[in-house]
This record gives C-alpha cells, sequence and structure tokens, in this order.
C-alpha cells in the first residue's frame, strides 16, 4: 500500500486549545477559577464559589475532579479553550480523551509536595500526545516548600518518561493560584507574595507566546471527533470535540464513522455551541482548530468522527487504558429491598451500565450466569465507587460484589496481574510500621529517602494489596500517613495476600437493634450498627475478634422479672460503631459478602442469608 502524501498543514493564530493536568488537590481547578476570572469570564460583581468548575457533588465532596470540563476565555484577540481534567489515575479515560483536544498543556505542581503519582501519570499522557508543556509551580505561599528543586525534578522526570528535546525546553511560572498571580521567576513570585498585587498575566502571555495554534488542513474535508458526552433534557444527546479538519455549520447533513471498519449512519447537525466562560453560544459555523458542542445526533459515542457524507474518514479511535479491577452489580434482595429507596429491576440495572458505558469509555460491562446480575470493570474501586454513588444518589438501591483484580497470561502462559506504584510519605517514627504492612501484601521497596523528619518511600505492590490497605496504614501510623497510586504494568503474580483474618459477626434474625443486647455482645468485637436500626438475618452487623464467623442475635431483649438485684440496673454504655463509606465497605468484605447500597445506607450481608444456605455451600 502506497504511502499518502504529505498533507499541507498550516496552524491558527486566533486560538489555543490547553489542558490543566495535576495530581490530586494541587490547585488545579482553583487555578481555573482564576483564569476564568482574570479572563472576564465572570461579570466584576459577580459571586463566584471557590472550584466552580467542580459542579458535580461528588467532586464538591470529595475535593477531587472526576468529570473532564471545558471553558474559554477571550485574552485580546486570542481565544483560549481550557480544559479542566482529572488528577486521579482511576479517571484516566477522562485524561485520555481530553488530551486529544488540546496543544499543549499546563503542568501544576505543587511546591512543597512535587512530585506525586499522578503528576508523572498525566505528564506521560501529556507527552504521548506531542503536547508542549509549561510548568506551573503553585503554592509557593507554602512554608517550607522549595519551588526551585520541584522544577528541576520534573525536568528528570520528562527525561525519565522519554520527552522529546523540544518539550524539555519548557517555560516555568511561579505562584499561587489561590492569590491569582503567577511570575516568571521565583524572585518576582515572592516579591508578589509581599506585595499582594499581582495577576495571572505572564501566564496567559506564555499560552499565547508558546503554545502553538490548533494545526488545521485548508480546504480539507469535514473531521469531527467527539471526546466527549453531555446530555440537555431539551436538545438530547450532545457531542463534544475538535474539529481537525474542514468546517461544520448548523443544520449541516455529516456521517458519523465508528473506527476504521465503522458503518457510516446519516445525521443532521441541529444546533452548534462552542464555550464562552463557563457557559455555550450558539454559533453558525466552526473551522478546523475550534471545539465545538453538536446537538442533534443521537446515535453519537465518544471517539466517533463526523465527517462528510461524501468523504467518511474516521480519525483513529481515542486509546484507553484498560479496567484492573471487577465487581458484580446485582438487584437488590435483601429483606429491606425498597424500604430506602427505588430498587433497581435488571433491565433498568441495564440501562443505566449501558448509558453509563457510553460516556465513561474506561469503564465495561458484561452479562454473566444470573440474568440480574452484571459483572462491572473500571479502572479501580474509587472509579466504580463514583458510578455506585451516582447510582445511589438517584434514588436506586443495589448491591455489589467484592472487587477482584483483573489477571491476563503472557506467551508463555504465566499469569500476569495489574502492579502499581505506592509512593507514602509517613512520619520516621512509624516508618517501621509501614514497611512491614507493605511487605505482608507483597510489595518490593524501590526508593527510601530522608525528608526532614519523614521518610519517603516507594513499593511496587499488586493491585489486590491495596484493597483496605489505606484504612491499615491510617490506623497503624495514627492517621499521619500520606499514601498515593499510579498503575504500573501487568507483572507476574506474587503470591497469595491474605485480606481479612477477623470474621464476621451475623445477624441471626430480623428485628431491630436493642440496646441491652448490643451491650452484652459488644465485646466480642466491632461493631457496624446502632442502636434502633433495623437489622435482617444474614446481615454483616460486626467484626469478630476470632478468625471464625459469628452469628447473634441483637434483638433479644432483658427479660423482665419482678425481683430486683442490686446493680441490675446499672447504666448501659454503648460503644460508638464502625460506619463504613461506600470504598471502605467494597475493600472490607470477603468473597462471600457484598455490599448493600441504598440511598439512605450501606450493608454488609452475606451472599447466603441463612445459616443453613451457607453450611450447605461450604461443602459444595
Amino acid at each position: 500500500m502506497s504511502a499518502q502524501p504529505p498533507v499541507q498543514v498550516e496552524r491558527r493564530n486566533d486560538v489555543r486549545n490547553i489542558a490543566i493536568i495535576a495530581h490530586v488537590d494541587h490547585g488545579k481547578t482553583t487555578l481555573v477559577d482564576a483564569l476564568l476570572k482574570q479572563g472576564g469570564a465572570f461579570h466584576a460583581k459577580q459571586i463566584v464559589e471557590d472550584c466552580a468548575m467542580d459542579s458535580n457533588d461528588q467532586e464538591r465532596e470529595r475535593g477531587i475532579t472526576i468529570l473532564a470540563k471545558n471553558c474559554a476565555v477571550q485574552y485580546g484577540d486570542i481565544r483560549i479553550n481550557i480544559v479542566d481534567t482529572p488528577g486521579h489515575a482511576d479517571f484516566g479515560g477522562e485524561v485520555e480523551r481530553v488530551l486529544r483536544m488540546a496543544d499543549g498543556a499546563l503542568v501544576l505542581v505543587d511546591a512543597f509536595e512535587g512530585c506525586l503519582p499522578q503528576t508523572r501519570f498525566v505528564l506521560r499522557k501529556a507527552l504521548q500526545n506531542g503536547l508542549k508543556v509549561i510548568l506551573v509551580v503553585n503554592k509557593i505561599d507554602k512554608p517550607n516548600c522549595e519551588p526551585e528543586i520541584v522544577a528541576d525534578k520534573i525536568f528528570d522526570l520528562m527525561v525519565e518518561l522519554g520527552a522529546e528535546d523540544w518539550q524539555l525546553d519548557f517555560p516555568v511560572v511561579f505562584g499561587s493560584g489561590r492569590q491569582g498571580f503567577m511570575e516568571l521567576s521565583l524572585e518576582a513570585g515572592r516579591a508578589k507574595l509581599v506585595s499582594g498585587d499581582g495577576n495571572l498575566k505572564p501566564l496567559f502571555d506564555l499560552v499565547v507566546s508558546d503554545i502553538p495554534g490548533p494545526p488545521i488542513k485548508p480546504n480539507a474535508p469535514l473531521q469531527l471527533q467527539i471526546s466527549n458526552i453531555d446530555h440537555n433534557d431539551f436538545v438530547g444527546r450532545m457531542g463534544i470535540g475538535r474539529l481537525h479538519a474542514g468546517k461544520i455549520t448548523a443544520g449541516q447533513s455529516v456521517v458519523v464513522v465508528s473506527g476504521p471498519n465503522g458503518v457510516p449512519h446519516r445525521a443532521r447537525v441541529l444546533q452548534l455551541q462552542r464555550f464562552s466562560g463557563m457557559g455555550k453560544a450558539e454559533i453558525k459555523e466552526a473551522k478546523a482548530g475550534d471545539i465545538v458542542i453538536v446537538t442533534g445526533l443521537e446515535q453519537v459515542n465518544i471517539s466517533d468522527t463526523l465527517c462528510e457524507p461524501e468523504f467518511p474518514l474516521p480519525l483513529p479511535p481515542i486509546p484507553i487504558d484498560e479496567p484492573t479491577i471487577k465487581m458484580t452489580f446485582g438487584v437488590n434482595t435483601s429483606p429491606l429491598t425498597g424500604q430506602e429507596g427505588k430498587p433497581l429491576q435488571s433491565r433498568d440495572l441495564r440501562n443505566r451500565l449501558d448509558r453509563e458505558g457510553q460516556k465513561n469509555v474506561a469503564m465495561r460491562w458484561a452479562d454473566t450466569e444470573q440474568p440480574d446480575v452484571f459483572e462491572v470493570a473500571g479502572r479501580g474501586v474509587l472509579h466504580l465507587s463514583v458510578l455506585i454513588e451516582s447510582m445511589r444518589r438517584e434514588g436506586s438501591e443495589l448491591q455489589v460484589g467484592p472487587p477482584r483484580v483483573i489477571y491476563k497470561t503472557d506467551e508463555a502462559g504465566n499469569r500476569l496481574e495489574p502492579i502499581e506504584l505506592a509512593v507514602i510519605d509517613v512520619p520516621e517514627s512509624h516508618s517501621s510500621k509501614v514497611m512491614n504492612l507493605m511487605l505482608t501484601r507483597r510489595a518490593e521497596l524501590m526508593v527510601m529517602e530522608a525528608k526532614g523528619n519523614f521518610q519517603h518511600l516507594e513499593f511496587s505492590i499488586p493491585s489486590r494489596g491495596l484493597l483496605g490497605l489505606r484504612n491499615a496504614m491510617l490506623s497503624a501510623t495514627q492517621g499521619e500517613a500520606i499514601l498515593n497510586t499510579m498503575f504500573l504494568e501487568y507483572g507476574p503474580y506474587r503470591g497469595d495476600i491474605e485480606k481479612r483474618v477477623n470474621g464476621a459477626i451475623i445477624s441471626s434474625v430480623n428485628g431491630d437493634v436493642i440496646a441491652y443486647a448490643l451491650f452484652l455482645l459488644q465485646e466480642r468485637g466491632k461493631f457496624f450498627v446502632n442502636v434502633g436500626e433495623p437489622l435482617y438475618e444474614g446481615q454483616v452487623v460486626g467484626e469478630n475478634a476470632k478468625d471464625t464467623d459469628m452469628a447473634v442475635n441483637l434483638s433479644k431483649e432483658k427479660k423482665l422479672t419482678n425481683v430486683r438485684s442490686s446493680g441490675a440496673d446499672e447504666a448501659i454504655r454503648i460503644t460508638p460503631p464502625h460506619k463504613h463509606s461506600l470504598e471502605e465497605a467494597l475493600e472490607y468484605i470477603k468473597a462471600d459478602e457484598l455490599v448493600e447500597v441504598t440511598p439512605k445506607s450501606i450493608r454488609i450481608r452475606k451472599y447466603y442469608l441463612t445459616e443453613n444456605e451457607r453450611k450447605r455451600n461450604s461443602r459444595v
């Protein structure tokens, strides 16, 4: 097959498309807020809440960005399209897609924390996509920070990640996104900390001068690749993407093509919009280099290409990292079904997962042998727990199985498992506890260095070993350890890992928790339920101090007699129960347990509710 002749490519000078990428909590969304304010996206007297781009409830509560979002500002004659991307590796599918819309990236790094795992993750993606990088050293107002060392370490990291020579020649700015200023030198940045009169003009100028305009192919046929999907009750499904070639107009007839072997199907562009500030503005026409929102395409999916009917030339599909964790989602079958939410039927659950899969491209789902249970795979427990929490907030009930890693086999038939990089900063006094904890989970030490009174440790650890690790580490270090993780590779299977030693305390009856019964049993272990809560047979109500399961009756009341004995009416003291978060519950459960999720409660239960069923199936 002969090679195609080279296509003449020019660059637009009136547009810049940039992505902002960073580790979790390094100030990415706060910097976007400042860019929007100083770029005139808000009225002078408009009250704007912090992290305005994190509009999702879960994003505000968790303090992280989950969904990639677009906005735009006008800087002089230049239109700057900005994409705020997630920092957590579990949402790598979002990062993969949105980087396709950008020509450059602002890599944001905390001046105190420096380069952390997700910095490495998102920077690798940016370099692989051939983006020009501007390093933004943020939070220089933090005490004991080392901005110069951070800049040097990012250079070393880029060399390690195989950056091209032109990518290594990156500019650096220093400042504070929260205080709304950036400067080209650290001295100037520190002076602005004192004077308090800085702004983001140096950063805006760098974006214009160092980030190239989008490449365009003059007079080429239309190619618009969809990178994101949105929905509006009035216009339905909306595709968000960048024009790589040609132009598009409102009302135009197009074909939608899915990949190189896809069958083109005809559609019509009803409405064309572009981003303006944090909102959208309707336009009549867009040309190569623009990022637009297209309505009227009900069948469009992420990675599809819109083309002219005469030239159905799809762009290569967007590569997405494969899932590493899977779990089962099933219809809720507990005795309390329907009391706290809307129980999803099999058809409803299937439709909900299908809708999610169309926009959450890093998630996969499949049928199982049971008609009301589906297997759902994702990039990590956090990735899937965000989906479960969304379904819960929609008023749905479901039950979820324990997370299991997805294994692969190499050409020689050896079993491979996902291996992750775990970076831990812990006070020196607790470092030995962390070391013991990690080694019991088949981790291998890669880096160990002192940072003042802290030890900086880096391990490679199987994904299996991370399940439940965060809570165990916080308990062992009195809450002082900081753990960050990132997927590394698929490596040889490292052997069995003991997950949970302690057995479960299981309710043997249906009823409500009685204070007297809980008081008598609380020395036997740690309980998860409080007085007055409804419970059912087979529900896991606590953790046994021993390694065996124990069935108890928490609805047993004190027998009344007409004989008084001294001390019989002493005050009952109940130890407060341990309440699991959704992620904790998912990581806690064993293979024979499920998490029941309702809008009001998160309960742990046995797969088989009655003791006879459990005994019968344990012999099979």
